[in-house]
This record gives structure tokens, C-alpha cells and sequence, in this order.
């Protein structure tokens, strides 16, 4: 095993050095104090594992982690600390292993073993990718682990999990650093969020390893990456695929059915993240839109049964829609039902009083009372 271990301190980084050459099948290639100059030799030559001092004057060792995990994410890295209180940071940043000052022999044996160990199974895997790989956001973040089966992530923090979503929905374009910082953690000094940040970034590459061949998240100068290999993402396919079918007609009706499914709105209370408003407003207002459009086709054609059942989807997602209840009006009116034409009416005159607290639009109130005469 090749090890690197970065330092700023001389005496800790000697005695770290002289431990690690007492265990077996350990080989110290490099030692550094400065950090960067440790980085560009990780970068550059195979290194297993690196031993990190977490507080350094130059560069937070946190920070330093996510660079080269960035470029390498199969290199192992073991924080060293001479505070307890950075080793259980660090230990919740879901690192293999932390050691604190002076590191003590038979620890780091322990320590040794574990990553001996997990090299070993590393090695030993034989899991094959899938193919594609599969990820829904609604009704919640999962992922496919078996052909139609989804599963949800255990992430290590909801800041992890929001800014993995945050990433995934801007993937393949360049997210920048302030954006993220005025977006998660507005309300701190930039020290610490820019430590939050870190942290986080390091956390969301931690979980993303087992899908190292469909995601992987790039780190720029001023932002980060998401790059997508053979990745689909439920709602970005559906409007996607929303998008290629032809205007409503007997021919792309089922079709249209089967895809307005797929975005049935139950994310709405899934995430409460203020950023995704716009971004929840819009798919809604598609959805919406393509369906009032079924609604209009089946009209046309006479299906009554089949638009008042698209009325009633429609509500119950967007209950203050008029012309969703308008519509049901004139069904009934036309099926000759008049006792739920009125009660349709009603039925708007209560929504719109107790959610937007006004009345219906004068134009549905003439047609109404036209029909009572």
C-alpha cells in the first residue's frame, strides 16, 4: 500500500511517518508540510492512501480531500487531528478512519487492517452496472437497484442530499461556488460556509461511488460538474418525451395518458426547498396545460365520461383552476345533468371563496345563470 502523508507540523508528520514504517505492507512514498505541493504529487503519481491532517494554515484538510477526490475517488484518505473535536467531525464526514496526535501504534494497526480489508473487497467486487441507471425524484430521491425496483439513499445530511438534487437538476452545466453558498448557507460568514460546502461536496462523493460509472461530479476553479453517463431522471424523460409527441389525436391519446402518469405531482410535498419552486411551478403548469388538453380533444370527440374523469385529475391536484370546473359545468349541462351542473358551481363558488377568498368570473356566472332561465 502507498501512502502519502500531508502535514503542516514537521514533529507530527516525522512521528506519523516513523509509525506507519512499523506496520506491514505499508510504503510512505511522500511526505509533505506544504499541502498544494502534496496535491500535485497525488495527482500525478499512484498513491493508495493518504494520511491528513485536518487543520492546516494554507488549506482546510477537508478541503484538500475533495480536491483529490475529485480526480481520484478510489484513493483512501484517514484524517489526523490533534483535537477530538475535529476527529468526530471528521468521522461524520464518513471517512474510513480517523487517528488523533499522537498516533498510536496499535491504533493505526487497527487502522491499517480495516483498509486492508476494504481493499480487498474492493478488488474482490464483481457487481456489474447496470447498463443505465435509472433515478426518480418523485416521489422522492431513489435510485434503481433491480429493473423497476427504486430505493432511496440513506444521505448523511439533508444539506447533502438537497445539493446533490440542486447538482443533478443542473447536470451538465457549471454550478458555481457563490451559488451555492447564497443558495445553502446564505446566512453564514463565507469561512464556514465555504467549510459546508467542503463538507458537503465530500459527503455527496462519498455516497456517488457506487455509481462512479454514471456519475461523476468534476470540480472547476470557481464551481462544480455533474456529468451524466447513460443516466435517466424520471421527470427530466418525461418532458422529454412529453415534448416529441404529436398534437392529441386518436392516435397519441393512450400514449399521452400513459405519460401523464409518470409526473402524478406528489413531489409537491416531498421537497421543501425554496429554490425548486420555480422549477415544481413550471412542470406543473406543463403538466396542467397537456392536461386540459386531453380534457379539450375528449370534448371534441364526444367522450364525456372520459374528459369529466380528466376534470376531476385535474382538480385534484389544481382545485382553483376555473375552467377545469367550467368545464365540468358544461358537461353536465350537455349530458343533460343539471343537478351536478349546479353542484359543480357551488363547488367553485366554495373553492374560490376559502383558497383565493373571490368569486367566480363573471362570464361563468352569466353562462350558469343563463342555463337556469
Amino acid at each position: 500500500m502507498q501512502v502519502v502523508c500531508i502535514d503542516d507540523e514537521h514533529l507530527s508528520l516525522d512521528y506519523l511517518e516513523r509509525q506507519l514504517q512499523k506496520v506491514n505492507n505499508v510504503e510512505v512514498t511522500a511526505t509533505f508540510t506544504n499541502p498544494l505541493k502534496g496535491i500535485r504529487y497525488i495527482l500525478q503519481e499512484e498513491t493508495d492512501i493518504v494520511f491528513l491532517d485536518i487543520q492546516m494554515p494554507q488549506v482546510s484538510g477537508v478541503e484538500l480531500a475533495e480536491q483529490i477526490l475529485a480526480e481520484k475517488p478510489e484513493v483512501i484518505i484517514i484524517f489526523v487531528t490533534a483535537y477530538e473535536d475535529f476527529a468526530v467531525d471528521a468521522f461524520h464526514l464518513g471517512v474510513m478512519d480517523y487517528l488523533v496526535k499522537p498516533v498510536n501504534l496499535d491504533r493505526l494497526q487497527i487502522t491499517m487492517e480495516r483498509i486492508e480489508k476494504h481493499m480487498e473487497s474492493r478488488q474482490l467486487e464483481t457487481v456489474q452496472s447496470p447498463k443505465k441507471l435509472r433515478i426518480k425524484v418523485t416521489p422522492y430521491l431513489a435510485f434503481e437497484v433491480e429493473p423497476n425496483m427504486f430505493e432511496p439513499l440513506q444521505w448523511r445530511t439533508g444539506k447533502t442530499q438537497e445539493l446533490f438534487l440542486y447538482l443533478l437538476l443542473n447536470s451538465n452545466m457549471l454550478v458555481e461556488k457563490s451559488s451555492i453558498i447564497d443558495l445553502l448557507w446564505g446566512e453564514y460568514d463565507l469561512d464556514r460556509a465555504y467549510a459546508l460546502l467542503y463538507t458537503t461536496i465530500y459527503n455527496v462523493r462519498q455516497q456517488l461511488k457506487p455509481y462512479h460509472e454514471h456519475i461523476v461530479l468534476h470540480n472547476r476553479a470557481d464551481g462544480y460538474l455533474l456529468g451524466l453517463n447513460d443516466v435517466e431522471i424520471d421527470l427530466v424523460s418525461w418532458e422529454e418525451a412529453l415534448g416529441q409527441l404529436s398534437s392529441i389525436d386518436e392516435s397519441t391519446i393512450d400514449a399521452y395518458e400513459e405519460m401523464m402518469k409518470i409526473n402524478n405531482g406528489s413531489d409537491a410535498s416531498t421537497y421543501d426547498y425554496i429554490w425548486l419552486e420555480s422549477e415544481r411551478h413550471r412542470l406543473d403548469q406543463l403538466w396542467a396545460y397537456k392536461a386540459n388538453q386531453i380534457v379539450a380533444y375528449y370534448m371534441n370527440v364526444g367522450k364525456i365520461t372520459d374528459a369529466i374523469q380528466w376534470c376531476y385529475t385535474i382538480l385534484e391536484r389544481f382545485p382553483t383552476i376555473e375552467e377545469v370546473h367550467f368545464n365540468l359545468m358544461k358537461l353536465y349541462e350537455a349530458n343533460g345533468d343539471f343537478t351536478l351542473m349546479m353542484q359543480q358551481y357551488n363547488e367553485l363558488n366554495k373553492v374560490m371563496r376559502q383558497e383565493v377568498e373571490s368569486k367566480p368570473s363573471n362570464y361563468i356566472v352569466e353562462w350558469y345563470i343563463s342555463k337556469l332561465k
